[in-house]
């Protein structure tokens, strides 16, 4: 089974490509930076591009039966760009499953309704720009026929896998505070193999 990685590199995506390869997955990996990534995650297969190039995604879709994307918006909009032609790819090629990384900003606030965490007292956050940017990545998934699934962790510190993570569908559990980068790789790798939240973000603490 292959599974293809948008955002391999980044903190959450280079732990879910090291995953994927331990358990004998084959693994394609879009990157812009060759070297970079052979000394990161070596063993996966590199397809040098851009996440926001259509023929680069439909290249690193291709024989792919899962997708998993750890894309950020590195205070761009690189990753609304992205999400639709990803979308569009994954339709063209018959492909229906894709875990991505999103924000704890974008779960539903848990006090007001119909208010994102972000736009409420209890995002502790300042600045709304990557909130904002997710939150549009969400609305274009609940328009999509994909089965799809965004995590959302809360502070997300490095830091290795260590278990006991808490979870809950469109919501951050009570008084959950942090969440390491291993341990938020480690449930999404397990969610897009069990799909236990399908058409939901799901928030992730301890």
């Amino acid at each position: 089974m292959r599974i293809a990685i948008f955002g391999a590199t980044g903190r959450v995506g280079q732990e879910v490509v090291r995953l994927a390869l331990a358990e004998g997955y084959k693994v394609s990996a879009l990157v812009r930076d060759e070297a970079k990534a052979e000394e990161l995650i070596p063993g996966a297969d590199f397809i040098h591009g851009d996440a926001m190039n259509p023929e680069d995604i439909k290249r690193t879709l291709r024989d792919a039966d899962l997708v998993f994307s750890g894309l950020s918006t590195d205070k761009t909009d690189t990753l609304t760009k992205a999400v639709p032609e990803i979308i569009k790819g994954m339709d063209e090629a018959q492909i229906d499953r894709i875990v991505t990384i999103g924000t704890a900003g974008i779960l539903d606030s848990r006090y007001e309704d119909g208010k994102y965490r972000f736009q409420t007292s209890e995002s502790k956050r300042k600045k709304t720009f990557a909130a904002e940017e997710h939150a549009k990545v969400y609305e274009q998934f609940l328009k999509s026929s994909l089965n799809w699934t965004i995590v959302c962790p809360t502070y997300l510190p490095y830091g290795d896998a260590v278990g006991e993570v808490r979870a809950e569908a469109d919501l951050l559990p009570k008084d959950g505070n942090k969440v390491t980068v291993g341990d938020t790789a480690l449930f999404a790798f397990h969610e897009l193999l069990q799909n236990h939240y399908v058409h939901h973000r799901v928030g992730i603490c301890y």
